[in-house]
């Protein structure tokens, strides 16, 4: 391949907390040609940054979101880190057993569950489900009965980069209501849970979130609920060009927040996913195309063999500027739009914001778009247009 991952200014924007330098996954795609779009993923980064969130967490145990990368190979890493597993489906639940995961480690954490999976969970061992709303409960109650649940609220004062929508949630005043049901149903009603929404970039983006939910939090304790489980949920933030905090500071320092509004919390969750396997992982892909659309066009249209279709689905609406790093670093740069290769027009990953990319980038030039960890592979599409789902290689 004819990137290098050690070319002038490929480091420069990186936080000190993320080296390239002995980033294995790097040094692979430097070493490789790939004729696809191939997503490289270190374990070796995954096991280093679930440590560091670990330490940063203190007790709050770690339960990974499946669905940011269900490669087995990362599953059975986390295993073996002692990590504990948010599903959202038997698939992800069946995914974790296969790798060694312990039923008790395991929280069905999606509010939306096919009764029949609800029923083969508990079949297995699994008692821990989130619930939003009362026909959630009552269907937990026939197909898992004595269950732990855990109620998810909706948050309304997300500073996040990509705020979550309303399609999970129930409104603080149902809160009580539900609580009461989940009791009457003969269910353990055993906590809250919440999500600041993803990529959180700053520790204090938290406060907004946690001033809301921690007076609900009190209020039921005080109207006779032993809750437990105080589940925050993700929004541990990945590097896509802007600076964060190192892992284990960023977590301390969130929950040192969570301490100063809930007090002694029994049992304190964490499900971070994009935090803990977007930085092990990045994807080796290939210019197709640099074109003008008029000779004075002030952008040049670069092509890429991968897009929002093959991987790259969260750069809808531009929330997650992933960076590129290419043959040309270094050289003088200019502006760009950013597409993938398919015949379909909304296939384009950045407009509005157009790219800085080397003026002297052609096609069949090799590029690593770093940091693809998270949400690509999961995402990549079914062969959409012909074009092949990203490849996985596990180091």
């Amino acid at each position: 391949m004819t990137m290098n991952a050690s070319v002038p200014g490929a480091l420069s924007a990186a936080p000190s907390a993320f080296s390239y330098v002995a980033d294995p996954a790097v040094a692979y795609i430097a070493a490789n040609d790939f004729d696809r779009p191939t997503l490289v993923i270190s374990r070796a980064k995954v096991a280093a940054q679930y440590d560091e969130l670990s330490a940063g967490l203190g007790q709050a145990h770690i339960h990974y979101a499946v669905k940011s990368n269900p490669a087995p190979e990362v599953i059975r890493t986390l295993v073996r880190k002692g990590s504990g597993f948010d599903c959202a489906s038997r698939g992800e639940i069946e995914l974790c057993l296969a790798q060694g995961a312990k039923p008790s480690d395991i929280s069905f954490g999606n509010t939306i569950k096919r009764a029949a999976d609800i029923a083969f969970a508990h079949s297995v061992g699994i008692t821990l489900f989130a619930a939003d709303c009362e026909a959630e409960l009552e269907k937990i109650a026939r197909h898992a009965p004595g269950a732990r649940v855990y109620i998810r609220l909706i948050v309304e004062n997300s500073l996040a980069d990509w705020p979550l929508s309303r399609k999970f949630g129930c409104a603080e005043s149902l809160l009580p209501s539900l609580l009461d049901l989940a009791r009457d149903l003969g269910l353990v009603a055993y906590g809250l849970s919440f999500h600041v929404g993803s990529q959180t970039r700053k520790p204090e983006f938290w406060i907004p979130v946690l001033d809301q939910v921690a007076p609900l939090w009190h209020a039921a304790r005080a109207a006779g609920h032993d809750l437990q489980l105080l589940n925050i949920g993700g929004g541990f933030p990945a590097y896509y060009g802007q600076s964060i905090e190192a892992p284990r500071r960023y977590a301390a320092s969130v929950v040192r927040a969570v301490a100063a509004r809930f007090g002694s919390v029994p049992h304190l969750m964490a499900e971070p996913g994009r935090g803990l396997v977007a930085e092990a992982g990045h994807i080796a892909a290939e210019v197709l195309l640099v074109s003008r659309k008029s000779a004075d066009d002030l952008h040049r249209w670069v092509y890429l063999d991968i897009g929002r279709f093959s991987g790259l689905a969260e750069t809808e609406g531009e929330a997650i500027r992933y960076q590129l790093t290419t043959p040309h670093d270094g050289e003088e740069t200019g502006p760009c739009v950013l597409a993938g290769p398919s015949c379909d027009s909304v296939d384009i990953l950045y407009e509005k914001r157009p790219v800085q990319l080397p003026v002297s980038l052609r096609d069949g030039d090799k590029v690593m778009i770093r940091c693809c960890g998270a949400y690509t592979s999961s995402y990549s599409s079914v062969g959409f247009n012909g074009f092949p789902p990203l490849d996985v290689i596990v180091l």
